[in-house]
């Protein structure tokens, strides 16, 4: 990802506000699924997701940890990580003090 933990917790965001919509919208257009497809796309869809969240949380501090600037690298991790926390935190005020959020 980048330097900029701002632009990387926006990123985890936004993939999981998509990664939502496809699961609550998807489930309305498919219509129950009644196959051992549903548990394999699911399983799939949470192994992508970790291998995504690592990548966009942990790649560039482990590049600059390696690189040796360890203090640089520890920094990024927990500025990107509070502000995915403050945009959670957010998400969960929205849910239960506003009757439910966006679609309610």
């Amino acid at each position: 990802m980048t330097t900029n933990p701002f632009l990387n917790a926006l990123a985890a965001a936004v993939y999981i506000t998509l990664v939502a919509f496809v699961m609550y919208y998807g489930q309305r257009l498919v219509g129950p699924v009644d196959s051992v497809i549903a548990p394999i796309a699911f399983l799939s869809l949470f192994v992508l997701s970790a291998a995504i969240m690592g990548y966009v949380f942990f790649y560039q501090p482990a590049q600059l940890y390696l690189d040796g600037d360890k203090k640089t690298a520890r920094s990024l991790f927990v500025k990107t990580l509070s502000i995915f926390a403050c945009i959670t935190i957010l998400a969960l005020f929205t849910l239960f003090f506003t009757g439910g959020g966006f679609g309610a």
